[in-house]
């Protein structure tokens, strides 16, 4: 099974979950980007990967029209009945690849992502994309989370990850993003991080973790140096684990005029 497989089939068992998710659907790191939306208000916004639609359901007030995206359709069932119910007519819902829009050159105002690249298996294809149908002088507005800039602490997190969730492909440090996005033309204006605390529970129970790879997640976490339980801030009781800390991005950036 390709990645991308993965991904519709990992999400469309679990749409509504993500329709519902406290983490997904709150969180300051969606008000900040609401924010900054509002410098391009009554354009055109392409939400990509939209999942539950939060970002689209945010932002519908804001624009004239919105495009929810995404790979998966049943994502996209349960995004439009969300969004329908809080009463936006403004948004549109179109399933496809976030490597391969089946959008005209220079057509949106705005193009968001939030909490879905590390699902991406050719994440530059996806900038070259975004940086193709914004128009120019257009905002990007991204939320991802990140890995850690020392390698092993990356390591460490990529593979709880994937463990958890085997549709995810990288979560990548700052620095990367950075790279990619100014490698491809952007003009970063605004970077900054958030701290982004993880249950344990209710992180596997999204993706119907089985209890073997729990299992298999609580002991890895158990055993590995005391330096990589500090500086993920490991929480545990009785040999099980909590939560732990991991670090999401929001970058601003804007294709040149």
């Amino acid at each position: 099974m390709s990645n991308k497989e993965m991904v519709v089939s990992q999400f469309g068992g679990n749409a509504g979950k993500y329709v519902k998710s406290k983490g997904h659907a709150k969180g300051k790191d969606l008000a900040v980007l609401a924010e900054i939306a509002e410098e391009n208000r009554g354009g055109k916004l392409l939400d990509v990967a939209t999942g539950g639609g939060h970002v689209a359901n945010k932002l519908a007030p804001v624009f004239q029209e919105v495009t929810a995206f995404d790979l998966t359709p049943q994502m996209l069932q349960s995004a439009e009945g969300f969004i329908k119910e809080n009463g936006h007519e403004n948004v549109s819902f179109v399933q496809g690849d976030a490597e391969d829009m089946p959008f005209q050159d220079e057509e949106f105002d705005t193009v968001t992502c939030r909490i879905a690249p590390h699902h991406f298996p050719n994440i530059k294809q996806f900038i070259k994309e975004v940086y193709r149908v914004l128009k120019p002088g257009g905002q990007f507005l991204l939320i991802d989370n990140v890995a850690p800039e020392v390698n092993a602490y990356d390591e460490f997190y990529n593979r709880v990850e994937k463990t958890r969730d085997p549709s995810h492909y990288r979560a990548y440090k700052k620095t990367e993003w950075l790279s990619m996005l100014e490698m491809q033309g952007f003009r970063t204006e605004v970077l900054t991080t958030f701290p982004k605390r993880f249950l344990f529970d209710d992180w596997c129970g999204m993706m119907n973790v089985s209890e073997e790879t729990k299992r298999e997640l609580t002991q890895y976490m158990l055993n590995i140096p005391s330096g990589f339980k500090q500086f993920f801030d490991i929480k545990t009781n009785q040999q099980r684990i909590e939560s732990f800390q991991g670090e999401a991005i929001f970058v601003a950036c804007y294709k040149n005029k």
